[in-house]
Order: structure tokens, then C-alpha cells, then sequence
């Protein structure tokens, strides 16, 4: 007894059926709902480490300067700035900003100089990216 294969032929096995199509859609949604949103925390969590860094090396900056002057710096340009001796206490021409390109406000709060970043939207208040912060907070590790 013969047997006979049958070979599909080439037309036939072009292309997916709707179940597969279905299964690709499921697992592309899927990796939507669960990639996007952690590549853009992670997004958010670089802005903020980077300006964590720049908040901590003005906060240095500012504590030599204030040896030095007996007094805080009023700005972050004033740290930039060269004085009467020819020192600058950061590098640089400009002042540095924010991850978001927004300038940092000093506040003297007591004895100690408070070195704010107003977060995304570059204004007081907000939550998420557009919570403000400073040093104090970036201490006590109220900010990561």
C-alpha cells in the first residue's frame, strides 16, 4: 500500500492564521504595559540621580566658598564667578542647571544653605518628575 504525503503548497503555507496574529498582539501588549513604564522610570531616575549629583557638588562648592567668604553664596553663578583672589569654586562658565535644563535657587534655611531643584516642570510643588528637592532631602535619602 502506498502512502501519499501531502506537501503543502506554497500559497497555502504563506502567512500567519488570525490565531497567531492574535498571540503576537497579546504578547506586544504585554510587553508594553510592562517594558514602557520601566524604561521610563528608570528614564526618571537618571534625571534625578544626575541632578542629585549636581546638587551635592554646588553643596561643596557652596562650603568652601562659605570658608572662605564667611558668609553662602547667593546664587549658583556666584560660585562660577570668579572673585577678587581670581578663584572660581566651580568649573565651568556657566552656572550649572538641572537634568531639565531649569537653574538652581539657593535658600539659606538657619545656618544651613538649602540647594533646591524644582523638578521637571521648573516650579514650586508637583509630584513625580516635577517634585522639587534639595540637598537636605537627597541626605536623609527622601529623594533616590
Amino acid at each position: 500500500m502506498k502512502t501519499s504525503h501531502h506537501i503543502p503548497s506554497r500559497a497555502a503555507s504563506a502567512g500567519f492564521s488570525l490565531a497567531e496574529l492574535m498571540v503576537v498582539i497579546v504578547i506586544i501588549g504585554l510587553l508594553g504595559t510592562v517594558v514602557v513604564p520601566n524604561v521610563l522610570s528608570r528614564l526618571s531616575t537618571s534625571q534625578v540621580s544626575t541632578t542629585a549629583a549636581s546638587i551635592n557638588q554646588i553643596e561643596t562648592a557652596a562650603e568652601l566658598f562659605r570658608m572662605d567668604n564667611n558668609r553662602w553664596p547667593e546664587t549658583v553663578e556666584e560660585l562660577v564667578t570668579k572673585d577678587d583672589r581670581g578663584t572660581s569654586y566651580l568649573k565651568g562658565e556657566r552656572a550649572p542647571t538641572d537634568a531639565w535644563n531649569n537653574e538652581f535657587v539657593l535658600e539659606v534655611d538657619g545656618s544651613e544653605l538649602l540647594i533646591w531643584s524644582m523638578g521637571q516642570d521648573g516650579s514650586e510643588g508637583g509630584e513625580g518628575l516635577d517634585m522639587d528637592f534639595n540637598n537636605r532631602m537627597i541626605r536623609n535619602k527622601e529623594v533616590k
